[in-house]
């Protein structure tokens, strides 16, 4: 396995990785009430995980103000404390050489309204109705995109090498990409282009607050999550794609998931009709893959795809060793589904030990 090209270094923005394995941004609800990630578990869990030296980590989707989020125990950028908290994790990835970007998301029509009801208007599930959510005005698209800078300086005071912006899985800034979701009639919505607006905006507001080689971006084409999917994701996406490769050539990366996946489960996909090559094809930097992959399915796509990394998600939780374990050949442990989402709760997050026969070589 260490012959292959995943297993070689490249250039990821500003920094240089020695693998291509990266940890996907996970949400598993174990920070602190007021959004500080827990010094007893989350710095130990992703300093577990950047066992292998080079390796990128990316760390779970951060409000960045109580006007972009409102789920209960996931972390902020947007406080003093939040940041001082987070110093400590990325001062124990660092310590093990490896690199970590924050990934930095708004919640937009899937927020539970406890904190801005009148943003975003009820839930679409409260009460078990269907509720349609307000539409922001134009004062509250630039506060929130403001708050993405924030976030973002307040990432990189943090220790942070870089920030990815959500813009995947039905989260606000794919829910003005998307048709199937965008309903306005003024400049941010009604053509591919206005649809792109609002998140290519946020993308040139963070690389000039922070430097394109410290922002990536993700996308999710083909996901159907949260009720996302236009009927033909491509002229939409490939404008996307086109308008960075166009502006930002020095992004950090650009960050796809594969149609096989949709939010953290498989969906059914039509392998003629659903391909994110094409728009690989568009994009000349950092390309990470996500979704669904095996050790040989990962070695395999980083064997064929110039420039290309792949995360790992569901497995990575389980095995914090993922690196170690690809390159070795190691099967993985079986993750358990039941246990990503419980607040708070070292179990199912920290207690996985190092496989065995990687002692003496890794630990």
């Amino acid at each position: 396995m260490s012959g292959s090209k995943l297993f070689e270094p490249i250039k990821v923005g500003s920094v240089e990785l020695q693998n291509r394995v990266v940890l996907a941004p996970l949400t598993r609800f174990r920070n602190d009430d007021d959004g500080s990630p827990n010094a007893d578990l989350a710095v130990p869990y992703y300093a577990e995980r950047a066992l292998v030296p080079g390796t990128l980590l990316i760390a779970e989707a951060t409000d960045p103000s109580l006007f972009a989020g409102a789920y209960p125990n996931v972390p902020g950028l947007h406080t003093d404390a939040q940041v001082e908290a987070w110093k400590k994790v990325t001062k124990a990835v660092h310590d093990k050489k490896s690199f970590i970007f924050d990934q930095i998301w708004s919640l937009g029509r899937v927020n539970p309204g406890v904190v801005q009801p009148k943003i975003y208007g009820p839930s679409p599930i409260a009460d078990g109705e269907a509720k349609v959510p307000e539409e922001l005005t134009k004062e509250e698209i630039h506060e929130l995109q403001q708050n993405f800078v924030t976030a973002s300086v307040n990432a990189i005071n943090a220790g942070f090498d870089g920030v990815e912006i959500h813009g995947a899985h039905g989260y606000l800034v794919d829910q003005f990409f998307q048709a199937v979701s965008n309903q306005r009639t003024d400049e941010y919505g009604g053509s591919v282009e206005n649809r792109a607006r609002f998140g290519l905006e946020i993308v040139d507001k963070v690389a000039a607050a922070i430097g394109a080689d410290k922002v990536g971006i993700r996308l999710s084409p083909f996901s159907e999550f949260q009720s996302m999917k236009d009927e033909n994701p491509y002229p939409q996406f490939e404008y996307i794609i086109s308008k960075l490769q166009e502006v930002h050539p020095d992004l950090a990366y650009l960050h796809v998931v594969e149609p096989r996946v949709s939010g953290g489960s498989e969906r059914v996909w039509n392998e003629k009709e659903e391909s994110t090559e094409p728009f690989h094809k568009l994009w000349k930097g950092a390309w990470i893959a996500a979704g669904g992959f095996t050790p040989e399915s990962a070695i395999e796509y980083a064997n064929t795809h110039e420039n290309s990394l792949v995360a790992f998600g569901r497995s990575f939780v389980s095995n914090p060793d993922l690196v170690a374990r690809v390159k070795e050949g190691i099967a993985f442990r079986p993750y358990d589904r039941n246990q990503f989402y419980n607040a708070k709760a070292k179990e199912g997050y920290l207690g996985y030990e190092f496989a065995p026969e990687l002692k003496g070589k890794y630990y």
